[in-house]
């Protein structure tokens, strides 16, 4: 049974060129068979689609599939193309054909060519002029379109533990499309992420979008590698006497003791809270923060001075150039 290729694009058969780009531009992205690596028959269906759209955006093989079916290609005499080098016309007679326009100089008489030539290339199966019809009209229909590259920020957040983001992406004629692009955990800045598909629409197959990663900076934590440093901030009193606070992780509220007698700049360890990849997991580093009140009155600040005053040394001794 022939395909009808414009139902395969969702067409009807009075679409415009730009009709047909755009709907195979559409498929192609959805039915790409990198983005189904589950379904075998993502490949045979994004090849049906292709083989739709190199006909249908061909003017003279839209002309002839129109006329004939999806068999047109392979009509032998009585067909399109005759043995005579000749094509039908409109009026139900034949157009005279220069076969040396159609397949190049090397069938003119002074060549040592001439019908034998052809007819042996046309009967040699997969070889011959129908092989390297093939192979041409297969690098027309693999034609790559170009990449596109763009920058795109994400929070911090996402960069660590991974995510989707929504992004506008701008087209050929000035429109916007609005895409989700998967980020991988560990993610850095600099680093690129590929949309395949999402490039220029091409000959055949679309370009690629390349977008160089900008991580947006955190109010608390940093990262170095694969660690994470997140700075605490706690009272006088959790600092002097020790608490449990709770803190926020990548990996879900856990419960940090800050030892008694914690000074601003201690670092405490916490083993497999830092970045996490199937190979390697980093560690969390809570640097203590002590944050006084934004005011304070007669009595707190008499009981800070008593404080300091029996604090035995210079905290300030070992300090230098």
């Amino acid at each position: 049974m022939d395909e009808d290729y414009y139902k395969l694009l969702g067409l009807t058969h009075t679409a415009s060129a730009t009709d047909i780009q755009k709907a195979y531009r559409k498929l192609a992205r959805e039915c790409h068979p990198d983005l189904h690596p589950d379904d075998k028959s993502a490949k045979e269906k994004f090849k049906k689609i292709q083989k739709a759209y190199d006909v249908l955006s061909d003017a003279e093989k839209r002309e002839m599939y129109d006329r004939y079916g999806s068999a047109f290609e392979s009509m032998g005499a009585g067909g399109p193309w005759t043995a005579r080098g000749a094509r039908p016309r409109g009026d139900g007679g034949f157009e005279e054909i220069d076969l040396s326009q159609l397949f190049g100089g090397q069938f003119d008489a002074g060549s040592g060519g001439g019908f034998g030539d052809i007819f042996r290339q046309f009967t040699q199966g997969t070889g011959g002029s129908r092989a390297a019809g093939g192979r041409k009209n297969a690098g027309r229909k693999n034609h790559r379109g170009a990449d596109l590259t763009h920058e795109l920020e994400i929070p911090f957040v996402t960069a660590i533990q991974g995510g989707k983001i929504a992004m506008n992406v701008k087209r050929p004629g000035g429109a916007f499309e609005k895409i989700e692009v998967r980020i991988p955990p560990g993610i850095e800045s600099g680093q690129t992420v590929r949309c395949r598909g999402q490039g220029e629409p091409g000959g055949g197959i679309p370009g690629d979008l390349l977008l160089t990663i900008r991580v947006l900076p955190h109010r608390f934590y940093t990262r170095r590698d694969y660690d994470l440093t997140v700075r605490v901030p706690v009272t006088i009193a959790e600092a002097a006497i020790g608490a449990k606070v709770d803190l926020p992780t990548p990996w879900g509220n856990i419960a940090l003791k800050v030892p008694a007698g914690s000074s601003s700049g201690k670092k405490l360890r916490i083993k497999g809270h830092g970045l996490r990849t199937p190979k390697v997991q980093g560690d969390l580093y809570a640097e203590i923060s002590i944050q006084l009140p934004d005011s304070l009155d007669d009595a707190a600040l008499q009981m800070i001075r008593e404080l300091t005053g029996n604090a035995p040394g210079n905290p300030r001794a070992a300090l230098q150039w």
